[in-house]
């Protein structure tokens, strides 16, 4: 998470981080604004829920949770690494797409030329 607020804000964005914790002092320096909700990982669904796309960037538990409120909720996700799951038959499950590069993670999106 702190290198993409990093790339963000070097590259003009504002990086807004939603915190699970409540306390703002604890955000990462890359932040343009920390959104402290004390919610611990309920705020997975608080971010994902503010979101036009999720971009899922490796494979931490986490990151699972976020791209299921992502899939569920019919919010654009893409892969960047990371999760490839199968049913209990050890049949692929139809997942979001898995990009190569950041830039086609961005393209996938659909919200970003």
């Amino acid at each position: 998470m702190g290198a993409a607020a990093e790339g963000a804000r070097e590259a003009g964005g504002l990086v807004v981080g939603v915190l699970s914790g409540a306390d703002r002092t604890q955000a990462h320096p890359g932040l343009s604004a920390a959104v402290a909700t004390g919610m611990g990982q309920a705020r997975n669904a608080v971010l994902v829920g503010s979101a036009d796309a999720v971009i899922v960037v490796g494979g931490s538990w986490g990151t699972l949770s976020e791209l299921a409120h992502a899939m569920r909720s019919g919010t654009p996700v893409v892969q960047l690494g990371g999760w490839h799951l199968h049913d209990a038959d050890g049949a692929p499950i139809e997942g979001p797409p898995n990009a190569a590069t950041p830039e086609e993670a961005l393209r996938l999106t659909g919200l970003w030329p």
